[in-house]
């Protein structure tokens, strides 16, 4: 089970840099995704990327159409967000490198998705709702993004408009 150790705090280097590309896909690269879900498992996530446990490379895997029928494990390495709906709405995020800490977060409910499997194929998602929250969230790991970040922006905003 879990290997890795997931790396906390809102100030850590780790967290806050910008992910390097994947380039080789590996025996050591789908090592490190078990390692990744396994983690995610017993810390009872939605989501973990790369960096949460250290590793500054752009890969995370998410739960998706969690508590149906339908949910599924997947590794996206290399994503990237290529659209998004107009629509937003806010809601309450947490993240296992901020524990205890939770907020209001606007985010998109439509994306779509390009990505990396372990093998390197190419693969798109459309995804909405709650998948799509979790993709953001993650994508924003790998770009050294918090979602206290996100929160902060739409204080910000708030405070323009007063």
């Amino acid at each position: 089970m879990a290997k890795l150790k997931i790396v906390t705090g809102e100030n850590n280097p780790i967290l806050r840099a910008m992910s390097e590309p994947v380039k080789k896909f590996d025996a050591s690269l789908k090592k490190f995704a078990k390692d990744l879900k396994d983690t995610m498992i017993k810390a009872e996530g939605l989501g973990i990327a790369a960096p949460q446990v250290g590793k500054n490379i752009r890969v995370f895997i998410t739960v998706l159409n969690y508590k149906t029928e339908h949910q599924v494990v997947v590794t996206m390495v290399n994503p990237e967000i290529l659209s998004h709906g107009k629509k937003t709405e806010i809601k309450e995020e947490g993240c296992l490198s901020l524990p205890g800490k939770y907020g209001d977060v606007e985010r998109f409910t439509e994306v779509t998705v390009a990505f990396q499997t372990l093998d390197g194929s190419r693969q798109v998602f459309d995804l909405k709702g709650l998948n799509a929250r979790v993709v953001q969230h993650e994508n924003d790991h790998i770009n050294g993004v918090l979602f206290l970040d996100r929160m902060k922006e739409m204080e910000e905003r708030e405070n323009l408009l007063l």
